[in-house]
């Protein structure tokens, strides 16, 4: 470990210190986040005994002891993988039904899907990554978690909050930092660590914050967060953030985790407090503008399309959106994004291909549609599926949402005697690697 940096730890809790060191020799703290727009956590529990330890930094969030990748119910998106105190930060946020939420640094998608969660009908979450490599990543959580209400954008936070100014109720900076935090999971944080890379963070920090600064309502929330130790990447950013922007006001965070940072109201979370290093302020803009996202015109849908939807999901009111023969759905009008490039917006129904209708993985994985058409199998058919193959199941012909315990996990096409695999080749199990039993 650098020398540099654990004298720098000393300086910061010099009565804790030891306790700091003999954490670094402990296992990293695992956790998962039930997503309750498609399982109920205490239905959940029952089928986890697992799940015996709440999380203290957020609701619905647990300690495990094990790696659960290849459960089932992590692969069909009841639950998230994440380290119990990276849900601190959008817990802080308090995201409302109604909030347009902009999560401006959001791959790889756990607070991005923690805030989705949080949004109803009416909300929408735009998630913002620049690395075209990790946006891909995000995209595909939000699929698995059947993410409706959003957009995955792939550009600039200068752009993006340019282009929407005034636009956002609430806006989540988790900035890029050092991540002092993560050196027991990520040999690169600690072999890479230096004062001047601290420095570099730090600056782009600062950047980062004056371009999220112009997105923000009048009375909107910013929280920013970063899972590293050095205060010139957390207090001395928001002390340069307050003095630089007069109307926006430092909200005291009340929380029984963690503790107080070095400035009043901020939170700091290091491994002595049940989680891995982390930090949280909460900021709120006290003047400027109350803008509303434009909203697109809702178009007609092709016949092939409206037949496809009411052969597979209860009515109820959508609005759809088709480029380029590509067909979306959300809960709510689409929004108008400048021209920001977008990877996607809403949920992916599918595509019409000359006189057909061909549906995408993503429209199975909703939290809010009420399929018509479901066969509940067992874990070791869904083991089956999940390698890409075919299984024999009487049902209805046509397309048909593939469920265990009720909850969806892909689909696949019914000639009424066997079901042919349609889960996309990227998802599908490596080869000696299975679904895990509940046991």
């Amino acid at each position: 470990m650098n020398e540099e940096f654990l004298e720098r730890i000393k300086s910061y809790i010099s009565d804790e210190f030891d306790g700091f060191l003999a954490s670094l020799d402990k296992p990293l703290y695992r956790g998962l986040r039930v997503n309750t727009k498609k399982i109920d956590t205490d239905i959940l529990k029952e089928y986890m005994p697992v799940l015996d330890r709440p999380s203290i930094f957020s609701k619905d969030s647990f300690y495990v002891d094990q790696p659960l990748g290849n459960h089932p119910f992590h692969l069909s998106g009841a639950f998230y993988l994440q380290e119990p105190s990276a849900s601190a930060p959008v817990e802080i946020m308090n995201v409302q039904q109604d909030d347009i939420v902009l999560d401006l640094c959001a791959a790889p998608g756990s607070k991005s899907t923690q805030i989705a969660q949080a949004l109803g009908d009416n909300g929408f979450l735009l998630s913002n990554e620049i690395d075209s490599k990790r946006v891909k990543i995000l995209l595909s959580n939000m699929e698995r978690m059947g993410i409706v209400n959003m957009a995955v954008a792939n550009t600039t936070p200068e752009i993006i909050c340019s282009k929407l100014q005034g636009c956002f109720d609430k806006v989540l900076v988790d900035a890029p930092c050092s991540g002092e935090g993560m050196m027991k999971k990520h040999e690169m944080a600690k072999d890479n660590w230096s004062l001047d890379n601290v420095l570099f963070c730090a600056k782009r920090q600062k950047d980062i914050l004056s371009h999220a600064y112009k997105a923000l309502k009048k009375d909107g929330i910013l929280v920013y967060s970063t899972c590293t130790y050095a205060k010139e990447e957390n207090e001395d950013v928001i002390e340069w953030f307050l003095n630089e922007y007069k109307d926006m006001e430092l909200i005291h965070i009340d929380s029984s985790f963690g503790r107080e940072g070095f400035i009043p109201g901020v939170r700091r979370i290091f491994p002595m407090d049940q989680g891995e290093g982390h930090f949280i302020a909460k900021l709120q803009k006290k003047s400027g503008v109350d803008k509303k996202l434009s909203c697109l015109r809702s178009a007609s849908l092709d016949a092939l399309v409206t037949s496809f939807l009411k052969d597979q999901i209860e009515k109820d009111k959508y609005y759809f959106y088709t480029n380029h023969d590509k067909v979306y759905l959300m809960k709510r009008p689409f929004i108008d994004l400048k021209n920001i490039k977008v990877l996607r917006q809403g949920l992916y129904v599918g595509d019409i291909i000359k006189k057909r209708f061909e549906p995408a993985h993503a429209f199975y994985m909703a939290n809010c549609l009420n399929y018509l058409m479901t066969v509940d199998v067992s874990i070791e058919t869904m083991d089956q599926f999940m390698h890409g193959l075919e299984i024999e199941q009487e049902t209805r012909k046509g397309y048909v949402a593939l469920c265990y315990k009720g909850i969806n996990f892909g689909f696949g096409k019914s000639d009424g005697k066997r079901i042919k695999n349609k889960i996309p080749k990227g998802l599908r199990l490596m080869e000696g690697s299975h679904v895990l039993k509940e046991d």
